[in-house]
């Protein structure tokens, strides 16, 4: 019966072959073509993590040990304590707005039929080096109008707006007829009508008058009228030309405003000087006083202080956004080209818009990527260096410090080797947990 069941069963499993390694050889032999990459990460990565962690607990000179006294500094040193404030700045914001900026770019790209070169475009500063890129920014935020594009394009939409003045240097030379009035000039005496009046003034280069100013020229009395000239009263030379009397070759102060003030000290009328420098007031400006007002002498608007104390570490962000808003734009639209377009067309079709079907259908689909993208930026901005180093000016340079710009300062600035230790080991504290969650979530998306 047993012998007879046996004959009429089916035959059982093939005994389990013995399990090859993935080489298909040998695990002594794997192991062998690994060892002299686990050399180098042992080298290179694992010898500089335990000695960082033993010596966070030694002092400046290593002889003597300190517990956590480097560990304390951490948040008592105010240097460490501003790079640490500015270090949450940088994870909270930078990621954030380049997967923001690459989320547009990747959606509003995907259907024109340029998309391709822009993305092209967007994604060349990831070629740059970190020292090259801060070397570009560090002349796109300079002070100087004439060199920083920032400030050129910021006081070319101000001066649309708000002229500035053409005489910021201008004052009264001697034996003026003009004396200072609250960052302005006002003449010593009143003026009356049939009298010409003269207000010279220095200080302007030549190269400085306007583009529009002529030889000045003396006015000519007016019955009923007061007449003027204000012009530049200076000849290049030793001895050359008379004061307080329009020379050949001196120019007038084309567009200086003139007001006639009463003894209350309100305006009575007012007038601007003409190219050559003349002005004419009527004749209710009898008995007042010329003032020439503080705004013909304002200092020209020259642009923000973007590496400033104030406002260094949001322009180094926006630097580091720059580079690798590309970067998130290329990752997110390799995720975008995955996105069922059935969806979408199927809510359009529903009569969802393009903002609905964006925030509703698309976004939702792209938060594996969204999530990926952000988690790797903070993992990166969590290290950055070399853009706060170039960029920020020594002067700003505190105001902007991160925690690995201050590693290197206590390291091999300040020689406190312990201190820079124990920052290094907090950043790996602080970067640990970020790759952990990445790792999560990419063994979740390969179970999917």
């Amino acid at each position: 019966m047993a012998s007879a069941a046996a004959a009429g069963a089916p035959p059982g499993p093939a005994a389990p072959k013995s399990r090859k390694s993935v080489t298909g050889t040998r695990k002594a032999v794997a192991v062998l073509f690994l060892l002299p990459a686990l050399v180098l990460l042992g080298a290179l990565v694992v010898y500089p993590i335990g000695y960082s962690v033993v010596r966070s607990f030694y002092n400046a000179s290593g002889d003597g040990f300190a517990g956590f006294d480097n560990y304390k500094a951490l948040f008592t040193d105010d240097g460490i304590r501003t790079a640490l404030k500015n270090n949450i700045i940088w994870v909270v914001f930078a990621p954030t707005v380049s997967t923001a900026l690459g989320l547009i770019f990747a959606v509003l790209t995907e259907r024109v039929r340029w998309g391709t070169a822009f993305k092209l475009v967007v994604f060349m500063p990831m070629a740059i080096s970190m020292l090259a890129a801060g070397i570009i920014f560090r002349l796109v935020y300079d002070q100087d109008p004439n060199k920083g594009v920032a400030n050129a394009v910021w006081v070319g939409v101000h001066d649309t707006f708000a002229q500035s003045s053409a005489f910021p240097k201008a004052h009264p030379g001697r034996n003026s007829p003009l004396k200072p009035d609250g960052g302005g000039f006002i003449t010593t005496s009143t003026v009356h009508t049939g009298r010409a009046v003269t207000l010279p003034l220095v200080g302007v280069a030549p190269d400085q008058m306007p583009d529009s100013a002529k030889k000045a020229v003396a006015a000519e009395p007016e019955p009923g009228k007061i007449t003027g000239t204000t012009w530049q009263d200076f000849t290049r030379g030793k001895g050359v030309g008379r004061l307080g009397a329009p020379d050949p070759s001196e120019l007038g102060y084309a567009g200086m405003r003139i007001e006639a003030v009463d003894t209350a000290g309100q305006v009575v009328a007012s007038a601007k000087a003409a190219s050559d420098g003349t002005f004419t007031l009527p004749a209710k400006a009898d008995g007042t006083r010329l003032r020439l007002p503080a705004s013909n002498f304002k200092e020209p608007y020259n642009g923000v202080d973007w590496l400033g104390p104030a406002l260094v570490t949001p322009a180094i962000i926006g630097s580091y956004v720059w580079m690798w808003a590309g970067f998130a734009m290329v990752l997110i639209a390799a995720g975008l080209a995955g996105v069922p377009r059935e969806l979408l067309e199927a809510a359009r079709v529903d009569g969802a818009g393009e903002w609905q079907v964006f925030r509703r259908i698309t976004v939702p689909l792209l938060a594996p990527v969204l999530a990926v993208v952000t988690v790797t930026l903070m993992i990166n901005v969590l290290k950055v260096f070399d853009l706060v180093y170039i960029i920020a000016p020594g002067s700003s340079q505190d105001d902007a410090n991160v925690l690995a710009l201050e590693l290197y300062r206590k390291g091999f600035s300040e020689g406190r080797p312990g201190i820079a230790s124990a920052i290094a080991v907090f950043l790996l504290l602080l970067v640990i947990p970020v790759m952990l969650f990445n790792i999560r979530r990419l063994r979740r998306e390969v179970r999917r």
